[in-house]
C-alpha cells in the first residue's frame, strides 16, 4: 500500500506482506456454498457484553444480511436477554452467560457457540481474558478498546510505562503463525479516526506534519448534573492516566493529564470546544503504518467534567483496588460507576450531537500546504428513532460491524494483530457511507 511501519516498534511487529494480500481474515473457519471467499453465506458472531455498545451492534447487525447468528453473552444472563428479547429474532440472536474475567470460562463458550469471530464489548480490563481465549480457540478477535497502559512509576508524566494495547501488540507473531487476525481498536476513536488517518495518506497529503484525532460534542443529559455518555470506568481511566503523544524524532513520551488546551472548532453547529490532550490507542496504533510527523488525540471533556475527574483522583475514587466496606471489598472506581446512570439508558434524555474525526496537516497532493478534518457526526435523535441507541454508543458499535462485513467480503484481509489503519480505508468509508452513516471531510486553513 505504500506505507511501511515507521513508528519506533513497527518493524519488529509487522513483517511480510501487507494486510490487502496476506493470507486470509474472517474466511477461515467459515462455511461456503460456493466456496469463494466473500460469498458468505453465513457469518456467526459471538459478542462478549451486552452494555450499550454491544447493544448497538445487535442492533445495527440486525439489518445486515451478513449476519446470519449473533450470540449476545453477559456476566448477567438477563442483560443479554433482554436485548435479545427486543430485537425479536430469536432464530438469529441468543443469549448466553459468561464471566469474560475467566480465560476457561471463554474458551468453554466459544467452543460451544463455534463463531467465526469473536467482538469484545466489555471495559478494557477484559482484554486480555478474552483475547487470550480467541486466540487459543483460534478465532478471529475484534475489540474497540486495547489492553490498559501502566504508567511510568518515576517518571509518569515525562515516560511511558506500558503503553495501551502494548500486552496485544507483543503478540502479533504468535498471531500471526497461528494464521489468526486480531483486529484491535475497531470502535469509532481508535477505530474510524484510524481509518481518516491511513485514507489521508494515501488520498489527499503527499507528506503529513501531524495527525491529531479531536473529539467534540454538543449533547446534553437533561436531569442530571453529571452522567457521562459513554462507561464512566473507562472514561477515568483514560482521562487520568498520562497522555501520550508520538514524534517521529523523540518517539513516545507523556504529559500531565489535560495538558495543551486548545480550542477547537468542531463542524455542522457544534462550534468551538476546548479539548485536551487524553492518553488513547491512536497515538500507540497510526504511527505503525502511516508516515507522518507526529501524533496526537485530545477530547473536549469541558472545565466541569475535568474538575469532577480531578476531585474523584483527589479523593483516591479513581482506584480499581479494593478497600474494605463494612466488611465488604469494593472497588472505589466501581462503586462510582454503580452510583452513576447506565450510559446505555441515557438516550432518552440526550440531545445533540457527537463528532469524532482526524485533523491531519501537512502537504497536500498539490504540493501546497493543507489542512483537512475528517470527521464523522451523529445526531442522538437520529440513532434513538432508529435504533434505540443513544448517539455516543451507537457511532462506536457501527464501525464493528462495517469491519466484518469488509473481512467476509475479502475486502479486508490478514493474520496478526493488527490495527485498523493497516487495512485499505477506500471500502470502509464506502460501506459506512452505503449504511447510511457517511463522514464528510472540511478544509481548514493551512
Amino acid at each position: 500500500m505504500g506505507y511501511s511501519c515507521s513508528g519506533p516498534r513497527g518493524s519488529a511487529q509487522h513483517t511480510g506482506a501487507a494486510p490487502d494480500t496476506a493470507a486470509h481474515g474472517l474466511c477461515a473457519g467459515l462455511t461456503f456454498e460456493t466456496g469463494i471467499c466473500g460469498t458468505l453465506l453465513r457469518m456467526k458472531v459471538l459478542v462478549v457484553g451486552a452494555g450499550g455498545v454491544g447493544a448497538a451492534f445487535a442492533a445495527i447487525a440486525q439489518r445486515r444480511s451478513a449476519f446470519e447468528e449473533v450470540v449476545l453473552a453477559d456476566v448477567v444472563l438477563g442483560r443479554a436477554q433482554a436485548v435479545v428479547d427486543r430485537l425479536g429474532e430469536p432464530d438469529r440472536f441468543s443469549a448466553e452467560r459468561v464471566d469474560a474475567s475467566s480465560r476457561e470460562e471463554l474458551v468453554g463458550l466459544i467452543g460451544r457457540v463455534r463463531p467465526d469471530a469473536v467482538l469484545n464489548a466489555c471495559d478494557p480490563r477484559f482484554n486480555e481474558p478474552i483475547f487470550g481465549a480467541s486466540f487459543d480457540a483460534r478465532v478471529t478477535y475484534l475489540d474497540m478498546a486495547m489492553t490498559l497502559s501502566h504508567p511510568h512509576p518515576e517518571r509518569p508524566h515525562e515516560l511511558p510505562g506500558e503503553m495501551l494495547g502494548e500486552h496485544q501488540l507483543a503478540r502479533h507473531g504468535e498471531w500471526e503463525r497461528a494464521g489468526v487476525l486480531a483486529l484491535v481498536g475497531i470502535g469509532v476513536e481508535p477505530g474510524l479516526s484510524d481509518v481518516f488517518a491511513r485514507y489521508a495518506a494515501e488520498e489527499l497529503f503527499s507528506s503529513i506534519r501531524e495527525i491529531g484525532v479531536r473529539d467534540g460534542a454538543d449533547l446534553v443529559v437533561e436531569g442530571y448534573d453529571f452522567a457521562p455518555t459513554f462507561s464512566i470506568w473507562t472514561t477515568i481511566e483514560e482521562c487520568l492516566n498520562p497522555p501520550l503523544i508520538w514524534e517521529r524524532e523523540r518517539g513516545f513520551y507523556t504529559t500531565a493529564p489535560f495538558s495543551e488546551p486548545e480550542l477547537f472548532e468542531f463542524p455542522e453547529g457544534i462550534g468551538p470546544v476546548e479539548c485536551v490532550n487524553v492518553e488513547h490507542e491512536e497515538v500507540v496504533l497510526i504511527p505503525r503504518w502511516v508516515q507522518c510527523e507526529r501524533v496526537t488525540f485530545k477530547y473536549g471533556l469541558g472545565q466541569e467534567f475535568i474538575d469532577v475527574l480531578r476531585t474523584l483522583h483527589k479523593l483516591g475514587l479513581d482506584s480499581t483496588e479494593p478497600v474494605s466496606v463494612r466488611g465488604v471489598q469494593v472497588a472505589p472506581r466501581d462503586l462510582v460507576a454503580a452510583a452513576l446512570p447506565d450510559p446505555a439508558t441515557l438516550g432518552e434524555r440526550m440531545s445533540g450531537r457527537t463528532c469524532a474525526g482526524t485533523w491531519v496537516t501537512g502537504t497536500g497532493t498539490d504540493g501546497r500546504p493543507r489542512s483537512t478534518y475528517l470527521y464523522h457526526v451523529v445526531d442522538n435523535e437520529t440513532t434513538m428513532r432508529e435504533y434505540s441507541s443513544q448517539a455516543v454508543v451507537w457511532q462506536t458499535a457501527i464501525n464493528p460491524v462495517v469491519a466484518l462485513e469488509l473481512l467476509d467480503r475479502g475486502d479486508w484481509r490478514g493474520v496478526g494483530v493488527l490495527g485498523p489503519e493497516a487495512f485499505p480505508p477506500a471500502p470502509f468509508l464506502e460501506l459506512l457511507g452505503e449504511m447510511g452513516a457517511p463522514h464528510k471531510q472540511q478544509e481548514r486553513h493551512a
